[in-house]
């Protein structure tokens, strides 16, 4: 098969789909690879690195979407990209589609294969190729949060971990699941006096025993939020419903309740955010304010450490690249049913149903979708 590795263009998005390793791994399996000039400057990989590890580098993208099977992405297509794809053509990446009907109609019309990241499960439940990129965003988040709270930015001035006779910033994690437990890691170590909710009592149970008493856990209903939210120097969201839209969490009429320069850090932006008030930004222009409250809502989170985060997310994704090369999207799918998880669009019909749902679209089961 042939693989083809286009650099983002996405702003601000210094991740690569493909790691030396990886296309090391891929040669050695048969198949034939194709870089685009440049594609993991960002990370730190350079042209003469992929050609060592025997793959051909093309100068533009149109070349590598036209001569390539199979493309392999971080972030979603944008829309010069989705125009070069084809039918026939499997797509391996990110995908998001829920909050994004553009993208959703721009793939079932191209004809291609899409399989997403996000939507790949295992045999626990979880969601493999999405983990190592939360994990990266939920260790940024409590960091992105502290820089909006200075006072140059339009925080309130507080210092995560106050100082001997000062208080530490109160901050509230909604979501105790992958992103929630890693920046309720960073944030307990900055000082700060931090609070889990989640409607997992497990979950709670769980993170209780882990940080030891260090954190406050507690079930996350609308009461609970309501009592919080005034006290909350910072608010996380980290809730994530596999493909699905985010559930509104906070409405815009309850952030008169926050306290004036207190932020929202919002890590579910990808799937359209957990806020009310929420919208994408980018690392460029990373916050905005509405009602007094500091918005911090990019939508890439771990392009800003894109060395670490290429590097988690090719060894999460590696395997399952090499399944769809060695035996083509649909045996793959067939031997596997949680890379099966992942198929989102085929050949111009949708095949998730909670992307069907939140759009208003008609889906086929994947396994229809194996047998057309």
């Amino acid at each position: 098969m042939k693989i083809g590795c286009p650099t983002e263009i996405k702003p601000q998005e210094y991740r690569v789909g493909l790691t030396p390793n990886a296309v090391r791994e891929a040669v050695a399996h048969g198949h034939q690879v194709m870089m685009q000039a440049g594609a993991g400057e960002g990370a730190g990989f350079t042209d003469a690195t992929y050609e060592a590890a025997g793959a051909r580098i093309a100068e533009t993208a149109e070349e590598v979407f036209a001569e390539v099977d199979m493309i392999v992405k971080v972030k979603e297509p944008q829309a010069v990209e989705r125009k070069m794809l084809r039918e026939g053509q499997v797509l391996f990446t990110y995908l998001h589609l829920a909050p994004d009907p553009e993208q959703t109609k721009d793939l079932l019309a191209s004809g291609c294969t899409a399989i997403a990241y996000e939507t790949v499960t295992d045999a626990r439940g979880g969601l493999p190729l999405l983990a190592p990129m939360s994990e990266v965003a939920g260790r940024l988040a409590p960091q992105s949060g502290a820089w909006a709270l200075q006072k140059a930015n339009g925080g309130s001035g507080v210092l995560m971990g106050g100082v001997p006779g000062v208080r530490p910033a109160n901050v509230a994690i909604i979501g105790g699941g992958v992103v929630g437990a890693a920046a309720a890691r960073v944030a307990v170590g900055m000082g700060a006096n931090v609070t889990v909710l989640d409607r997992s009592v497990p979950r709670l149970s769980y993170l209780d025993d882990v940080f030891m008493g260090r954190l406050t856990t507690q079930y996350s209903d609308a009461a609970a939020l309501e009592e919080l939210i005034p006290r909350m120097d910072m608010v996380i969201g980290a809730v994530l419903i596999p493909g699905a839209a985010a559930p509104k969490l906070i409405r815009r009429n309850q952030l008169t309740q926050m306290k004036p320069g207190s932020v929202l850090v919002d890590v579910a932006i990808d799937q359209g955010g957990c806020f009310e008030t929420s919208r994408p930004t980018t690392h460029a222009e990373p916050i905005f304010e509405i009602d007094g409250v500091v918005h911090y809502c990019v939508a890439n989170m771990p392009g800003a450490v894109a060395r670490t985060s290429t590097q988690a997310l090719g060894n999460a994704t590696m395997p399952f690249m090499l399944a769809l090369a060695d035996k083509g999207w649909k045996q793959a799918c067939a031997d596997d049913p949680h890379l099966l998880d992942g198929l989102n669009v085929h050949a111009g019909q949708l095949t998730y149903y909670a992307v069907g749902k939140a759009l208003g679209i008609d889906v086929i089961s994947p396994q229809m979708a194996i047998r057309a």
